[in-house]
């Protein structure tokens, strides 16, 4: 499993991560929820290696990220909030370079990267440039790549921002068969609501602290809400009020 041990990050006076603590077992899908500025992509370099944290750990199936960084990383996939991939290559050249990156033998990995595509809706795009395929496919095409190594944590950071609704809705499915066929961990940052209603949890995540967790239907219980989304209003609100000393922008 991944386990999240008490993690803190400080940029300056403010916390960013505040003893943040939690575990995913393989086969959930989890959404990390949680307003501009909670913790979220801070969360996310911390476990993708970008950031260390001033404290704590995290530990994948028992390796911690202090102590064994690289089998840590190759057992994760990663799509990030920003594109990363190059518009200017098709997206076999993408995927290949991928492939290399994590040590596959391209040609053996290319049944495996067209049955990702298929999988996705995209059986056509292999020789098509990035540049021309939308906003969603391309998105579709990260996923693909972070699949391909055969990760058992895909981490996805705001991946629908930008997106039109049916797309937002394919890449939340794409993503729930993997968990469901696949036995994959997902972590899936968003400040959508909407986007939590196929997970198994929800974690909800509050100026760097874990202030709820469990299904959609718990967690509104534990905000005390009559529904999720306007617990989920209520508290952010609260903590970002004028009145609130404790009221600071973080990451």
């Amino acid at each position: 499993m991944l386990c999240i041990q008490n993690i803190s990050k400080r940029y300056g006076p403010q916390k960013a991560l505040d003893q943040l603590s939690l575990d995913i077992r393989p086969g959930e899908f989890c959404v990390l929820l949680g307003p501009n500025g909670a913790g979220k992509s801070t969360l996310f370099q911390v476990l993708t290696g970008l950031f260390s944290p001033d404290a704590g750990d995290v530990e994948l199936f028992g390796l911690s990220m202090r102590r064994h960084p690289q089998q840590v990383l190759a057992r994760l996939g990663v799509v990030f909030q920003q594109q990363s991939l190059d518009m200017d290559l098709s997206v076999s050249r993408n995927l290949m370079f991928h492939a290399q990156l994590h040590g596959l033998v391209w040609r053996h990995a290319q049944a495996e990267a067209k049955t990702l595509l298929e999988q996705l809706g995209l059986p056509q795009a292999w020789d098509t440039t990035v540049r021309a395929l939308s906003g969603g496919n391309r998105r579709k095409v990260e996923l693909a790549r972070a699949l391909l190594h055969k990760p058992a944590l895909i981490l996805m950071d705001e991946p629908t921002v930008g997106l039109d609704p049916k797309s937002r809705r394919d890449l939340l499915e794409a993503i729930t068969q993997q968990v469901r066929g696949h036995q994959r961990m997902v972590l899936w940052a968003t400040h959508l609501v909407e986007e939590t209603l196929q997970a198994d949890r929800v974690l909800v995540l509050n100026r760097g602290q874990l202030v709820a967790d469990g299904s959609p239907e718990e967690v509104r219980q534990q905000l005390g809400a009559a529904t999720l989304e306007q617990g989920f209003i209520e508290i952010t609100q609260t903590a970002r009020s004028p009145g609130n000393p404790q009221a600071k922008e973080i990451v």
